[in-house]
């Protein structure tokens, strides 16, 4: 049953804009039709204010990172790299509060809606109290980022994570790592927890941190648990050429390989980074049907090198997008260094386009292929403008610098490539607005307790202020 319809003079529906598009809602938030063509839509009818774009799921993020945003730019030792940005990180991860993370993470995830994403996967491996000793109830953090997404009204998967020693060699975790300690029985424990809670707009999926953070048994025991269950298995995987090296002197074969080799992927692994792969190892992704979640701000930032973007996309392999550090909330601009990193790397220009299969336009099939591979990775089994997905809904703002005068034909490429900050009216999850003139509802307030929460000084973040001042 209808309960409120909405209309979109153009609409993106079947990968092209269509025109005088109907979008009605059901009572549980899900479109029932999505109807081109209407010209007469009727006064009952909301009439929203520009083109209209399905949000995206933002694959691959860590909350808490939000307050470490922007206190990591400096340096002060002869290298820094990627190994030493996560010693800094660990000493924000060790002195959160739940209600500093319910803050931090309310904060992020109405800035993500802002930047044009309505479903967020948090890889949650911020489990225990900071001196590492498990809370009276073991989901005490997922609870606190459920609320937070609730209050941002944005959908969230939340991955609870296998994480059990500190690396191939090392069979414990190290003292800096002591609040992310599980194992299989407990990362199960906690999806069927909240997988069961009921809470609108929530779901729930497993991950595994790493190959160097989980052993081969672990991994297999946190499989048996799951089954023959269709949910959204994640892992971190060949982010780092170190992670690589140290895989293959572990194991004799490079991490992908080695989860292919072990038989262990299919369509519900997501496997998060993947820049370091060889064509091999891709084919053997493609095969398997499982996807590959990007984070090109994120691996920009900490110098993790570019992936082979032509080769996942030419062995179809689904991708998604992750805000993964928060360093960029705004997935338009994550399709910008993708595809800029690329023709950096590569002394080319268009470079994720492909005109022999009718894939000329760089922006349009980047969006197209991350837009498809977006429910399956927060474990949804219909995500965009189609009947019986969650009706989430981006409006344009077509007279924003960068949209403005271009040619419908266009609208894609100049919000991906020619606008300097998010370029969104409105934004709908399950049918109701949460954004409007570009700014969160409860924006105010919201604001209010992050920056509380961030003047409360946080050791790790009040250490590194002190440290670059």
């Amino acid at each position: 049953m209808t309960e409120h319809s909405l209309w979109a003079p153009r609409a993106w529906v079947d990968g092209r804009w269509q025109t005088a598009v109907l979008l009605e809602v059901d009572a549980r938030g899900h479109w029932v039709s999505v109807t081109p063509g209407v010209d007469q839509p009727g006064p009952a009818v909301t009439r929203l204010g520009g083109p209209v774009l399905p949000g995206l799921v933002n694959a691959h993020s860590h909350a808490f990172q939000r307050a470490f945003a922007g206190l990591a730019e400096r340096r002060d030792r002869d290298a820094d790299d990627f190994w030493s940005w996560r010693e800094r990180m660990y000493g924000v991860a060790l002195a959160l509060t739940p209600a500093q993370l319910l803050a931090i993470a309310a904060q992020l995830y109405a800035e993500l809606l802002c930047g044009g994403y309505t479903q967020s996967c948090e890889f949650h491996y911020l489990q225990h109290a900071p001196d590492g000793t498990p809370y009276a109830d073991p989901a005490t953090l997922s609870w606190a980022l459920a609320d937070a997404a609730h209050q941002a009204g944005m959908g969230l998967t939340v991955l609870p994570v296998l994480y059990e020693r500190a690396g191939f060699a090392q069979p414990t975790l190290r003292p800096d790592q002591r609040r992310f300690a599980s194992t299989a029985a407990s990362v199960y424990a906690l999806y069927q927890a909240i997988q069961s809670s009921g809470r609108p707009l929530l779901n729930a999926g497993v991950a595994v941190h790493s190959l160097r953070a989980a052993a081969a048994e672990s991994i297999v025991a946190l499989l048996h648990h799951v089954q023959d269950q269709d949910l959204p298995v994640h892992v971190h995987v060949s982010e780092q050429t170190q992670e690589v090296d140290d895989c293959l002197q572990a194991t004799g074969v490079r991490p992908i390989a080695w989860l292919a080799r072990a038989r262990l992927l299919d369509a519900r692994w997501q496997l998060v980074h993947a820049t370091h792969a060889t064509t091999a190892e891709i084919d053997a992704v493609g095969a398997s049907g499982a996807g590959v979640v990007l984070c090109p701000s994120t691996e920009a930032n900490l110098g993790d090198g570019l992936c082979d973007l032509p080769g996942w996309l030419s062995a179809a392999v689904p991708l998604t997008l992750g805000s993964d550090s928060q360093v960029s909330r705004c997935w338009a601009q994550e399709l910008r260094w993708l595809e800029y990193g690329q023709r950096l790397g590569l002394g080319q220009r268009n470079v994720a386009a492909e005109p022999a299969l009718g894939q000329n336009a760089t922006a349009a099939r980047l969006f197209e292929a991350v837009l498809a591979g977006s429910g399956r990775a927060a474990g949804l089994p219909h995500w965009g403008l189609v009947r019986g997905a969650r009706a989430d809904a981006l409006v344009l703002d077509d007279q924003a610098a960068g949209l403005a005068g271009l040619p419908t034909s266009h609208t894609l490429d100049g919000l991906v490539f020619a606008t300097d900050a998010p370029a969104l009216r409105e934004v709908y999850v399950a049918g109701r607005r949460v954004v409007a003139d570009g700014r969160h509802l409860h924006q105010a307030e919201i604001s209010r307790r992050f920056a509380q929460a961030m003047a409360e000084g946080l050791p790790g973040v009040k250490e590194l202020v002190m440290a670059n001042a």
